[in-house]
């Protein structure tokens, strides 16, 4: 009896140490205020990546609330994603803060209009990679073409993807970007790049790493397997998972 009792207790305390090491979830925070416009697919595109985290091992937290972008309360996560944020959405003090936290080592993601974000904040401006100028007066069908399918967001991918969105044009990019997807201004009209007119890359920048994809616009991306695998990818490098 004694030996039973002996090995009970060995094999509970080895579960204890167990849970007690095991390595926590990671956290991701949906951050989703606008200052400008505010596209009606956050509603559903919140949903969505909760429904990935929970799927993928990962948490997610949400806000609106600028006030949340401090030091002690950033370094719970280890991503941020800006989803569709308009306009000055951060204070300087919220700003140096984000800073702190992406060159801590930290991960962003920007989802469509992050890039039409902080206009005035040229830290910001390399961390996203581009900057809103445009887009089509409608919602279009184009091909996009996957150039880099070796990595998380795209491995899933045809090589040439047509879908249904609204394609922004940019009037800055940084020259570091590692382009994952460009859209070809041949199926659609309104293109303002050229041949090099990216719709999603991914870099290392000042300590952290950024993803970004200008694909989201429509409610129904958030339902589109394709699409959600594209997120998932660039959320799970931002995270640092392999």
């Amino acid at each position: 009896m004694k030996i039973k009792n002996t090995l009970i207790i060995a094999l509970a305390l080895c579960f204890i140490t167990a849970i007690s090491f095991a390595k926590p979830r990671p956290k991701v925070l949906i951050f989703c205020k606008t200052a400008g416009f505010h596209h009606e697919s956050i509603a559903v595109g919140i949903p969505a990546i909760i429904k990935l985290g929970k799927q993928n091992n990962f948490d997610v937290d949400t806000t609106t609330n600028s006030a949340k972008f401090t030091a002690a309360n950033l370094k719970q996560y280890a991503a941020v994603i800006f989803l569709s944020t308009t306009g000055d959405v951060l204070n300087n003090e919220q700003q140096a803060a984000f800073e702190q936290y992406i060159r801590a080592g930290h991960g962003f993601v920007g989802v469509h209009a992050a890039t039409d974000t902080e206009y005035d904040w040229p830290w910001y401006g390399n961390l996203v990679g581009a900057y809103f100028k445009s887009h089509p007066s409608k919602q279009q069908e184009a091909n996009l073409e996957v150039v880099d399918r070796g990595f998380p967001a795209t491995n899933h991918l045809p090589a040439t993807w047509r879908r249904l969105d609204e394609w922004y044009n940019y009037k800055w990019m940084a020259g570091d970007l590692q382009v994952l997807i460009k859209i070809d201004e041949k199926s659609y009209t309104g293109g303002e790049n050229g041949d090099n007119h990216p719709m999603s890359w991914y870099h290392n920048y000042d300590g952290g790493r950024s993803f970004y994809t200008a694909l989201g616009h429509t409610d129904a991306s958030y339902a589109d397997p394709l699409y959600l695998k594209h997120l998932l990818g660039g959320i799970k490098y931002a995270i640092g998972k392999k």
